[in-house]
C-alpha cells in the first residue's frame, strides 16, 4: 500500500468519524408544541369542577374530538435541540353534566382530587 493510498485512507476515516461531531456543533432550537403542564397544575384539579373551571386552570385543551365531546387531551411535546423528545399526555373527562370524572395519562391526580369544591 503506498502512503497516498495510506493517506487517503486516514483523511477519508477522520472525515467520517468527524460527522457526528460537526452535527453537534450545529445550534438546534428546542421545540415546544401544545400544552406545558406542571404537577402543581394538575394538583388544584377536582373532582366535579366543570369545564369552564378546568379551562381556568389548565388553559384551552389541544383536542376535543367532535364524537367525544366529553374527552379533553392535553398533549405536550418536547425536542431540546440535539436530544431525544420528550411526550406528556393528560386526558380528563367528564360527564354528561359536564363534571370532571376522571384524569389519566402521564400526570397523577393530586392529593386532594376527590375532595369535593367548596
Amino acid at each position: 500500500m503506498s502512503w497516498k493510498n495510506l493517506a487517503a485512507l486516514t483523511l477519508a476515516a477522520s472525515l467520517l468519524g468527524g460527522c457526528s461531531v460537526v452535527e453537534r456543533l450545529v445550534y438546534r432550537i428546542d421545540i415546544n408544541q401544545g400544552n406545558y403542564l406542571d404537577q402543581q397544575d394538575i394538583d388544584k384539579l377536582r373532582y366535579g369542577m366543570n369545564k369552564e373551571q378546568v379551562s381556568y386552570v389548565l388553559g384551552s385543551p389541544m383536542l376535543v374530538e367532535p364524537e367525544y365531546p366529553h374527552t379533553w387531551y392535553y398533549v405536550y411535546y418536547h425536542k431540546p435541540g440535539h436530544n431525544e423528545p420528550i411526550q406528556k399526555n393528560l386526558v380528563l373527562t367528564f360527564n354528561t353534566q359536564n363534571q370532571l370524572t376522571g384524569l389519566s395519562g402521564d400526570y397523577q391526580s393530586g392529593p386532594n382530587f376527590m375532595v369535593p369544591i367548596n
